[in-house]
C-alpha cells in the first residue's frame, strides 16, 4: 500500500512540473488570474477537481 502511495505521489510531482518546466510564463499569468478568483470559485473548482479523480480512479479500477 505505502508503495502505491508513493508511486501516486511521484506522479504527481512529475506532472505538476510538466507546466512550469514547459511554460513558466503562462503559469505566471494562470496563477495570477487565480489570485483574483473568489474563495467559493476557488472551492468549486476544486470540489470539480477530486470528484473527476476520484470517479476516474473508480473506473480505473
Amino acid at each position: 500500500m505505502w508503495h502505491d502511495l508513493l508511486v501516486a505521489f511521484a506522479l504527481l510531482l512529475v506532472l505538476e512540473g510538466v507546466w512550469p518546466f514547459l511554460s513558466p510564463d503562462s503559469l505566471r499569468r494562470t496563477l495570477l488570474l487565480m489570485t483574483e478568483q473568489d474563495n467559493r470559485s476557488l472551492r468549486v473548482t476544486g470540489l470539480v477537481s477530486m470528484v473527476v479523480g476520484v470517479v476516474l480512479l473508480y473506473v480505473v479500477n
